[in-house]
């Protein structure tokens, strides 16, 4: 799909969490800056055809600072090294003229489903495929890519940007996709961007003709998974997606598939096979 179609999917991207006290973790204020931006026609972005959704998200971050009249960008993607092995990059230096700060900001976007089977309310959020873990990932952040800053391998960086990290404020801009079991996906729940919840999830074996059987599906490729559903472009009944999830599910990977119903209604499931 166009850059165009993913750009516009990360600007409704949602912030994981609004309270400034959970995790103890400051968030950079994503949402301002996105109502704000302009759609271009034509996104003027080099991205290689095969990049990853991570690396694409940078880009597209990149271009949301370097378009914005508060902010600039001073650098971004600084790899810091220890005797030639690299040991960690920092995300993105921007400088903030309305609030006359300098701020370091690590860029994560994340797809989690909520598994209630699971003990503890934040210890729920998982990966598709159930190999990393929202905690896990604020774990990363707190003892290794936030403390980057303070490490005497990154103050040539800092030096050659006429900065010193003493002046330098901290934040992390946490987007994510949500999705949480059909049975509860009208419930609030506690803690998280509620917002942030933009589809549910089943498991294989509830994936049934009886269910699913009227609608059409379209399964995206993991860089298209920002992307708007509405913006599917060939349908397929749900036999036919059945044969092309099923390489997908062999391998133990979970896919993301978009739905419509009734001509004109659309959501997001993911099909898990665990």
């Amino acid at each position: 799909m166009s850059l165009e179609k993913q750009y516009l999917g990360f600007l409704k991207s949602k912030s994981l969490w609004n309270d400034r006290n959970l995790f103890g973790l400051h968030q950079f204020n994503f949402e301002e800056l996105s109502i704000k931006a302009k759609i271009p026609n034509v996104l003027h972005l080099e991205i290689r055809k095969n990049e990853v959704l991570g690396k694409r998200v940078e880009h597209f971050f990149g271009h949301l600072i370097t378009s914005s009249d508060r902010l600039q960008l001073i650098a971004n993607n600084i790899q810091v090294f220890s005797a030639k092995i690299t040991i960690g990059e920092l995300d993105f230096i921007v400088k903030d003229f309305i609030e006359e700060k300098v701020l370091h900001i690590e860029l994560i976007y994340k797809f989690y489903l909520y598994d209630p089977e699971i003990e503890g309310e934040l210890e729920r959020w998982i990966g598709p495929n159930r190999k990393d873990t929202l905690l896990q990932k604020i774990e990363k952040l707190k003892q290794k890519q936030l403390p980057l800053l303070y490490k005497e391998e990154t103050k040539p960086h800092l030096k050659d940007l006429n900065l010193n990290h003493k002046n330098i404020t901290q934040q992390v801009c946490y987007l994510a996709n949500l999705f949480v079991p059909f049975s509860i996906k009208e419930n609030i729940l506690p803690h998280i961007n509620n917002n942030c919840i933009v589809g549910y999830w089943i498991k294989v074996n509830d994936f049934t003709p009886e269910k699913y059987n009227a609608s059409l599906f379209y399964l995206p490729e993991k860089k298209d998974w920002l992307v708007q559903p509405e913006y599917g472009e060939s349908w397929h009944s749900y036999e036919t997606i059945l044969q092309q999830m099923h390489t997908q599910l062999e391998q133990k990977k979970s896919p993301l598939l978009w739905m419509k119903n009734n001509g004109d209604i659309y959501s997001r499931l993911f099909v898990v096979w665990w």
